[in-house]
């Protein structure tokens, strides 16, 4: 299987210099200025206080799987998320491979969503986080991955620098080596983003490659409220889950429903 991974970095990095004709980065910059002292709500501390840690996700599509709710709406699935309990959003941004927008996450703010907002997409320029800033994310998602620690390192002041957190995501062993830049959460991905092929041992086996004061977040994979309890048992205080709750009828009922049971 080809490497998705790879193809998707590469198309990123078109997009990217597409969106920076059509719009300047100095433009950006300008608007992000302004919003740069802006009061946002922090979402490390929110997973840390809550007694659940559901970050719910607005997917639509997936590589794997192709559409997952092709008609799902950003002007109500993320509000209802938040009235059902869920302690952050992750909203994907990514068009090609996800369904997704950044107009998703404004639309999400314009639907009074309160709650913190975490930009997932393939960040691999400077100009996407300017971009999550100025349409209302609260974090950002940033991939060991796709990244050298050097230009990971200068993603993290810069969202830092605009008011945002960060949320580090790493898949192995050799990932966990970026921890060492103390993002503000430490993501452990469940799922191969080469292969998209998904294994929850990957979070039991990681955590150990943590600092054991950080707020630890497992993401991918996660299909039951017995695995959220043992994951909890042993740190971890997010839980990204997305399509588990996006291919049912009503995600933010199956999101209070999987809630209940935790």
């Amino acid at each position: 299987m080809a490497d998705i991974l790879e193809e998707i970095v590469a198309y990123k990095k078109q997009e990217v210099e597409h969106f920076r004709r059509e719009l300047s980065q100095v433009y950006l910059e300008s608007r992000a200025e302004i919003l740069k002292n802006a009061y946002t709500v922090s979402m490390s501390q929110a997973l840390n206080l809550s007694d659940t840690g559901i970050i719910a996700e607005f997917k639509r599509k997936s590589p794997s799987k192709g559409w997952i709710n092709k008609n799902a709406s950003a002007s109500i699935i993320p509000h209802s998320y938040e009235v059902n309990g869920a302690t952050a959003l992750s909203i994907l941004t990514d068009n090609k491979y996800f369904g997704g927008s950044n107009i998703h996450i404004r639309t999400a703010r314009l639907s009074k969503v309160k709650i913190p907002i975490l930009y997932k997409n393939f960040i691999i320029d400077e100009y996407q986080i300017y971009q999550a800033r100025i349409v209302g994310a609260t974090a950002i998602l940033l991939i060991a991955a796709c990244l050298t620690k050097e230009q990971c390192r200068h993603f993290i002041d810069k969202a830092h620098e605009l008011g945002m957190e960060v949320l580090l995501e790493m898949h192995s062993e050799s990932d966990t080596e970026y921890a060492e830049l103390q993002p503000d959460m430490y993501g452990i991905n469940n799922r191969n983003l080469g292969s998209f092929e998904t294994d929850i041992n990957n979070s039991f086996q990681l955590i150990s490659r943590l600092p054991a004061d950080g707020v630890k977040v497992s993401e991918s994979g996660i299909s039951s409220p017995e695995i959220v309890k043992q994951l909890r048992s042993i740190g971890y205080r997010g839980f990204l889950i997305g399509e588990n709750f996006m291919k049912e009828p009503d995600p933010g009922l199956a999101l209070a429903n999987f809630i209940a049971q935790i």
